[in-house]
C-alpha cells in the first residue's frame, strides 16, 4: 500500500498543504481512491466514518480544478447541513493555496438569495443538501454546463433520509459526460442501483478492517428498563470518565426533554435537533467542537456530519431501529486511528436488534453489569456530574468575508489591549460572516469586554458570549440563549 502522499502523484501545491495540515501519511481509503479519481474514473467507495474519505475526493477535485474557469466544476451532495459545512471547510483548508478558489454552500435553513448571488458571481465547487440543490436546479440558478465531477457523500444516508427523488432530479440536470463518485459507509441495494444507472465502469474501493475497528471503538451495552433509562445514563456518565460525549436519541421530543433535564441539573449539556434554525445549530456545534459543551444530545438527522476531534464517548440513549444507523452513530468516536467508546442503553426484548448489529459490525457488544445493591442514587449522580465545561464561547460579528483570520483574533485577545495569556484561548473557528473563539471560563467576560472596546484589524466588531439552547437555571452549561443575529 502507498505510504506517502508524494507517491499518489499529487501536485507540489497540495503536497505542501497536506504537510502544513499535519497529514503524515495517507489513509487506506485515500491510497485506494485518489489514483483512480485523479485519472478521471468513476469510483464507488466504501469506508467507515472517520477514515479520511473527504480528503480522498477533495484532493483530486482540487488538483483538476481550473481556477481560470468561473463555472461550477464540482458538486458534492451531502445528507445534512452540518456535513455540508464540514466538507466545505475541508475544501477551503485543502485549497488554501489555490488563489481565487471559491467554494459555496447550498443548504436549507438559510436564505436562498445570498446563495443565488454567490452562484451568479461564479463558484468552482458547490457543496449542498439535496432539497436546496433541487431548488437551485429548478430556479436555474445552479448552472452545470462546466461541471466535471459529482460526489454523493454518505450516499446511504442520503437515500435512508428519503432523498431518492431529489438525487434523481439532480443527476438528470447534470452533464451526461462527467465523473460520478459515490462514498458510503454501507452499501444497501439502493446504492448499487444508483451506481449501475449513473456510473460508467466504476472502480470499486472497499476498505474494511474489522479488527482495526474493534480496537479503536470499544462497544458496550448497559441493560436497563424504560423507567430507569435516565438513571442508567447518569450512572454510565459517572462510571466512564470523558471530556465530551455525544448522546443519540431517536426522537426530537426525547432530545429536548433529556437536554433540559441535564441542563437544569447544572450539567454542561445542550441539544441538536431539527427544531433549531441554522444560526443556533452552528452555535451549538461550534461550542461542542471547542469544548464549551461537554454533553451534546442529538437526533440522527441533526447528528450527521458531526466531526469532533478527540470525541471519546458516544451513547445510544435509545437503540436505533436500523443496524446501519448504529454504525453511523458510533463512527463519531474512534476516528482517524484514535480510540473511543460506544455504549448503548438496551432494554429487555432488544436481543434480536443487538444480534443484528453484532452481525453487521462483526463485533460482540459486551454487557456492562450494574450492581443494584451498591448503586449510587440519582441525586448523588447528578451532583457529581454538575460541572461546567472549561471553556466558554465568544461570538464575533466578523468572518472570512471581513478578512478576519484566526491570528487576528488571537492577537486581539493576547495583545496589550486584550491582556489574555495564550493558554487562555482555545479553538478559533472562522465562518463566512461570524467567528467563534473559545476562552477559559474564568476570563470569558473580561475577554468580551476587551474585544468590544478594542479593534480587530483596525475594525470594530461586536462580541458576545454564546449561551445554550436548552433551558437551565444555572450558568454552567445550557444557559438561556442570549446570542443575537447580526
Amino acid at each position: 500500500m502507498t505510504s506517502t502522499f508524494e507517491a499518489l502523484a499529487l501536485s507540489p501545491t497540495l503536497l505542501s498543504v497536506v504537510a502544513d495540515l499535519g497529514y503524515a501519511r495517507p489513509t487506506p481509503i485515500q491510497c485506494a481512491a485518489i489514483p483512480p479519481l485523479l485519472a478521471g474514473k468513476d469510483v464507488i467507495g466504501q469506508s467507515r466514518t472517520g477514515s479520511g474519505k473527504t480528503a480522498a475526493f477533495a484532493l483530486p477535485i482540487l488538483q483538476r480544478i481550473d481556477l481560470e474557469e468561473r463555472g461550477l466544476q464540482a458538486l458534492v451532495v451531502c445528507p445534512t447541513r452540518e456535513l455540508s459545512a464540514q466538507v466545505a471547510r475541508d475544501f477551503r483548508a485543502l485549497g488554501r493555496r489555490h488563489a481565487g478558489l471559491t467554494v459555496v454552500e447550498l443548504v436549507g435553513g438559510q436564505p436562498s438569495r445570498p446563495q443565488r448571488d454567490a452562484l451568479e458571481r461564479g463558484a468552482h465547487i458547490a457543496v449542498g443538501t439535496p432539497g436546496r440543490l433541487v431548488d437551485h436546479v429548478q430556479s436555474r440558478s445552479l448552472k452545470t454546463e462546466s461541471l466535471t465531477t459529482l460526489v454523493l457523500d454518505e450516499a446511504d444516508r442520503i437515500l435512508d433520509m428519503g432523498f431518492a427523488d431529489e438525487v434523481e432530479a439532480i443527476l438528470r440536470a447534470l452533464p451526461v459526460v462527467r465523473q460520478t463518485v459515490l462514498f458510503s459507509a454501507t452499501f444497501p441495494e439502493s446504492i448499487t442501483a444508483i451506481s449501475e444507472a449513473y456510473q460508467c465502469d466504476a472502480v470499486r474501493v472497499r476498505i474494511a478492517d474489522p479488527d482495526e475497528a474493534k480496537d479503536e471503538i470499544r462497544q458496550l451495552q448497559v441493560v436497563t428498563d424504560a423507567q430507569d433509562r435516565f438513571h442508567a445514563l447518569c450512572w454510565l456518565l459517572h462510571e466512564f470518565p470523558h471530556e465530551s460525549a455525544l448522546i443519540f436519541c431517536n426522537f426530537k421530543a426525547t432530545v429536548a426533554e433529556l437536554a433540559t433535564t441535564l441542563a437544569n441539573a447544572d450539567i454542561s449539556a445542550d441539544r441538536l435537533d431539527g427544531d433549531l434554525d441554522q444560526f443556533h445549530r452552528d452555535q451549538v456545534l461550534a461550542r461542542f467542537r471547542n469544548g464549551s459543551i461537554r454533553l451534546l444530545i442529538a437526533t440522527d438527522v441533526a447528528g450527521r456530519g458531526i466531526d469532533i476531534e478527540g470525541l471519546d464517548l458516544v451513547i445510544n440513549y435509545e437503540l436505533p431501529q436500523q443496524s446501519e444507523i448504529y454504525v453511523h452513530r458510533i463512527g463519531r468516536t474512534g476516528r482517524a486511528g484514535k480510540s473511543g467508546t460506544a455504549i448503548s442503553l438496551t432494554i429487555v426484548g432488544q436481543d434480536k436488534r443487538i444480534r443484528a448489529i453484532e452481525e453487521l459490525t462483526g463485533v460482540e457488544i459486551e454487557i456492562v453489569e450494574r450492581h443494584a445493591g451498591n448503586e449510587v442514587g440519582l441525586g448523588v449522580l447528578l451532583r457529581s456530574l454538575a460541572q461546567g465545561a472549561k471553556m466558554e464561547t465568544i461570538l464575533i460579528s466578523g468572518g472570512r468575508k471581513d478578512k478576519v483570520r484566526p491570528g487576528d483574533i488571537l492577537g486581539a485577545l493576547t495583545g496589550d489591549a486584550g491582556g489574555l495569556r495564550g493558554k487562555d484561548v482555545g479553538k478559533i473557528e472562522i465562518q463566512e460572516r461570524l467567528s467563534y473563539v473559545a476562552v477559559e471560563r474564568t476570563v470569558a467576560r473580561a475577554a468580551v469586554e476587551r474585544l468590544n472596546r478594542g479593534r480587530i484589524k483596525g475594525k470594530r466588531f461586536r462580541a458576545t458570549l454564546v449561551r445554550g439552547t436548552a433551558t437551565a437555571r444555572g450558568s454552567n452549561a445550557g444557559d438561556r440563549s442570549s446570542s443575537r443575529r447580526w
